[in-house]
């Protein structure tokens, strides 16, 4: 995103899957309704939040995930971070017959850029959307 660097808002939740939902509804909630990106960023936090319970330490008893949402006026980044598990976040080839493996695909496909990074015990995966110019 460009120009000033506008404030976060962040929400934490327990790593567990039933948990998710509060993710996604935090990300709509921020954005609103009426937001040109709203409806992908939902998809996608959800996707990355997903990825955290399922492959991260987030999803022992006691840890959490922190989900932070920048909207600017050119579009937003959203951030999803966890406790790392025993790497980082990698865009695989999915099996078209499995059930899942899909999630970084759809951010891959549908993000304007995305990303991660570890800090100490702690791994940040990311994705920004820009908003369209009508």
């Amino acid at each position: 995103m460009n120009g000033a660097s506008p404030a976060g808002e962040s929400v934490t939740i327990s790593g567990r899957a039933e948990r998710v939902c509060v993710a996604r509804a935090f990300v709509a909630a921020i954005l609103g309704a009426q937001h040109p990106c709203g409806e992908t960023a939902v998809l996608l936090a959800g996707e990355l939040v997903a990825n955290s319970v399922r492959h991260s330490d987030s999803s022992l008893p006691g840890q959490t995930i922190t989900v932070t949402v920048t909207a600017g006026a050119d579009g937003l980044l959203v951030e999803v971070t966890d406790r790392s598990g025993p790497g980082l976040p990698v865009l695989q080839q999915g099996d078209s017959q499995a059930e899942d493996g899909r999630g970084l695909q759809l951010v891959n496909a549908l993000a304007g850029r995305w990303g991660c990074w570890q800090h100490g015990c702690r791994t940040t995966t990311w994705f920004e959307l820009r908003a369209v110019s009508a």
